[in-house]
């Protein structure tokens, strides 16, 4: 705390017009991180990371710009979640264009938008699996049997695909990546519940089961 205010007090006041020192906590009390990186050069970034907003920005900005973009961007995340609040359980990604849209809005708020498909699509013709991806290209498609189900289990499943996109496999770093969507083990015992009843009859339809990547051996072509 005592090294924060020095750093404050030697730059002195902010000039008018400027913001405020960079905050301590969210307008909701949450901690904000702020990180420097070498391997920046003009990009900025905001995301929530274990309950931590998180600003990425380059390691070259000077004091003024990192008050300045630190605010702005989490005005941005305020305004994302607000969006987010108000449209959960109505608005859904029916077209393909809106399910790449809201795959890019889920990479950057949990993955700093390092998870780039090329494409993301809806498709009607996988009947064992809730999502496959194919890293070699970067595009991602999700079961249409997914749609009636509720938003925050299409996110994980979005987010399962997304995070292929930057580990292939299911191991320990696959997972870490998956931590920071509160929602994951919830979605997971949801879909898990979904295929028991459907492989007894309990449920309408030929359901899908598990979320996968498309990985069997060495084939990541999956369809």
């Amino acid at each position: 705390m005592a090294g924060a205010a020095g750093r404050r007090a030697a730059h002195g006041p902010p000039s008018p017009g400027t913001p405020a020192a960079v905050p301590l906590t969210t307008a909701d009390g949450a901690p904000v991180e702020v990180r420097r990186s070498a391997r920046r050069r003009r990009t900025v970034a905001a995301f929530w990371e274990n309950g931590t907003a998180v600003v990425a920005i380059p390691a070259s900005f000077t004091r003024t710009q990192e008050r300045e973009w630190v605010h702005r961007m989490l005005a941005k995340l305020r305004l994302q979640g607000e969006r987010g609040t108000r449209g959960a359980g109505r608005r859904r990604p029916r077209s393909d264009a809106a399910l790449a849209e809201h795959a890019a809005g889920l990479s950057a708020k949990y993955f700093a938008g390092r998870a780039v498909p090329s494409t993301v699509r809806w498709v009607s013709n996988q009947n064992s699996r809730w999502g496959s991806a194919t890293p070699s290209d970067g595009s991602i498609r999700l079961s249409d049997k997914l749609q009636p189900m509720p938003q925050w289990v299409i996110d994980y499943v979005l987010l399962h695909e997304l995070a292929h996109l930057l580990v292939a496999g299911h191991n320990a770093a696959f997972w870490r990546l998956l931590e920071a969507y509160p929602e994951t083990q919830r979605a997971k015992a949801f879909l898990e519940g979904v295929s028991f009843a459907t492989s007894r009859g309990l449920a309408p339809g030929d359901v899908a089961g598990d979320v996968d990547d498309g990985v069997d051996g060495n084939d990541l072509d999956e369809a």
